[in-house]
């Protein structure tokens, strides 16, 4: 889409991954056993002719950078398009200062040269699909300043507690921005996603960096909603938001659904990955799978419910998988049940036979560990 360049933001300090976060940002951790949750806006992009990406990261950079390479299996066209990794780690001491609108001015020489006059950001902690040509038709036809997407949910008293919400009048127009608190089931949950013209954006940008060293960019259009035209456009469709452990969680159990993944795939719409070559998945003779999303280059010897097996894992005879996310290069030995768990990459569970969660809470092995 020659009218405007994407950026992918990183997560901002409300959002708080136990135990994945250690070794990766949110963006890189796996999801659904092949992707990464960054692949779902980068996907949406290069799927709207966006062809020009900024990635945002702000600490652990290795494992994102490494799935990103250059961007080559996005589907981004390969004479004109680019992505970018732009690093932002502010010297300030504390989290404070380390909000999106710092990483803009870091960037503020690379933004102003992009011969792009729209913006379209997008974040790397949540999970759904949209045409964003669409979405910038329906913004320049509006003839508003912003526009930006939400999603209404009926369940904001128990979830999306870390996202912002929009109050929004009969005309679509936001009217503010404020953190979802859990006082009201039905809420429109801010997706961070907008639109806005790049000399507008520039301005915004500036301005909040003016006005205070921890505004967010959320916080500047939160601040001009009365001086701007600002509207609410809704999204439809598979919609979750990844801003702690539960969530994480909840969000690839939510999957193995086949109607929520209806909701989110479609074969018209591919969602890109970086990919690497592995034989099929191997079923023994004693093996059991039920309702469960397995990844290619697995052994399965053992028993697999209700879970997501990422790729090049053993499930050793015996074994009791229920309820689990085990991302790649996982061994579960012999005679293990575990439950209600998630596993990280490289585990080996062998000689602790049982290892079971409260499902309202489940547990976490961590990368590389031996249990």
């Amino acid at each position: 889409m020659y009218k405007a360049f994407g950026i992918v933001n990183f997560a901002g300090n409300h959002i708080r991954v136990d135990g994945l976060q250690e070794y990766r940002p949110v963006g890189a951790c796996s999801f659904l056993g092949r992707y990464r949750i960054i692949d779902f806006p980068i996907s949406n992009m290069s799927n709207s002719g966006i062809d020009n990406i900024q990635v945002y990261v702000r600490q652990k950079p290795r494992s994102l950078t490494e799935h990103l390479g250059t961007g080559r299996h996005y589907n981004i066209n390969s004479k004109r398009g680019k992505l970018n990794i732009m690093y932002t780690e502010s010297a300030q001491v504390g989290d404070i200062y380390s909000t999106d609108v710092e990483a803009y001015m870091e960037s503020l020489d690379c933004i102003e040269r992009l011969p792009q006059p729209y913006v379209v950001i997008a974040p790397s902690y949540m999970i759904y699909t949209a045409d964003y040509s669409e979405f910038l038709n329906e913004h320049i036809e509006s003839g508003a300043d912003i526009s930006m997407m939400y999603h209404s949910v009926d369940n904001a008293k128990d979830a999306f507690l870390s996202c912002d919400t929009l109050n929004i009048n009969k005309q679509k127009g936001v009217l503010s921005i404020e953190p979802n608190r859990g006082n009201a089931k039905n809420r429109n949950i801010s997706m961070d996603t907008y639109v806005m013209s790049k000399e507008l954006f520039l301005d915004l940008v500036k301005k909040a960096h003016k006005t205070s060293s921890m505004y967010t960019f959320a916080d500047i259009l939160n601040e001009v909603c009365e001086e701007l035209d600002i509207r609410a456009i809704p999204h439809r469709g598979y919609f979750a938001a990844v801003t702690d452990f539960k969530s994480y969680y909840d969000a690839n159990m939510s999957l193995i659904d086949l109607k929520n993944a209806s909701n989110l795939f479609s074969s018209d719409w591919p969602i890109y990955t970086r990919t690497n070559d592995s034989c099929p998945t191997q079923y023994f003779d004693d093996s059991e799978v039920i309702s469960s999303v397995v990844s290619n280059g697995c052994l399965i010897d053992g028993s697999v419910e209700n879970s997501i097996i990422g790729r090049g894992c053993t499930i050793k005879p015996g074994a009791i998988v229920k309820n689990c996310v085990i991302s790649a290069d996982v061994v579960i030995g012999k005679g293990v049940h575990i439950e209600n768990m998630v596993v990280d990459k490289h585990a080996r569970v062998i000689r602790g036979k049982r290892i079971i969660a409260a499902p309202e809470k489940p547990g976490y092995v961590k990368r590389g560990d031996t249990l």
